[in-house]
């Protein structure tokens, strides 16, 4: 398989890689603002028979799609598996939230998939898996975090995004489906809700999402699927 994963320097974007490099054969592009941490994985993907191709970038830059279409056409003609898994995350009352604010959440979770996935458009391949990371946070009908309503309204914005995608892209063959995780023990949980332990790693729900990016559009497309063991 040919896979892209956004957001894959750390926590569960960095253990989905991680998990890809044991499960077969793959070439795997990852894009994170630090490359440094890529040396393991690299290392453990040549040994398993995937290459690991990482780009140094910050995906608010304006030339990451262009620098993104350059690694594929050096590496891998089309794209398997698209894994929108960067985000950001603010906590702060609403009184306190900047328009600042605003504009980096919904760039960073909402424009950035969207950007990646209408420049990639070319590269994607019939029955190729798009995955956008959501929360539960953006779940309609879940409960909600105090501190969180804009971090949660740009994950219910991706949420509705994927739906519209999985139909617009239909007769392409392509499929897209948005997983609306629960809490994961990461370092962005733990900078954002100090001392708080979740119930589930990322290295368990990186297994969960890798299976997912394999198996899910065979039995999914469009969907918003929940991804959690509390409430919220």
């Amino acid at each position: 398989m040919n896979i892209i994963v956004t957001g894959a320097g750390k926590g569960i974007g960095y253990e989905v890689v991680r998990h890809f490099t044991s499960a077969g054969k793959h070439n795997i592009i990852t894009v994170a603002r630090n490359s440094g941490s890529m040396g393991d994985l690299i290392h453990a993907a040549g040994e398993s028979g995937c290459n690991v191709f990482p780009l140094e970038a910050d995906l608010l830059e304006k030339n990451v799609p262009e620098k993104l279409s350059i690694l594929i056409n050096k590496h891998f003609p089309k794209i398997d598996i698209f894994i929108n898994n960067a985000g950001l995350m603010i906590k702060k009352p609403v009184a306190e939230l900047s328009n600042e604010d605003f504009d980096r959440l919904f760039a960073t979770n909402v424009k950035v998939p969207f950007s990646l996935i209408r420049s990639l458009l070319p590269f994607f391949n019939e029955n190729a898996h798009i995955i956008n990371i959501g929360s539960m946070g953006g779940f309609q009908g879940s409960l909600k975090f105090t501190g969180l309503s804009l971090y949660s309204a740009s994950k219910g914005a991706l949420a509705i995004l994927s739906e519209c995608l999985a139909e617009e892209l239909k007769e392409k063959k392509i499929f897209v489906n948005c997983l609306a995780l629960g809490s994961v023990q990461t370092d962005m949980l733990e900078e954002t809700f100090p001392g708080y332990k979740a119930p589930v790693n990322a290295q368990e729900m990186a297994n969960f999402v890798v299976k997912f990016a394999l198996n899910g559009h065979h039995y999914f497309n469009g969907k918003i699927i929940p991804v959690s063991v509390t409430t919220p």
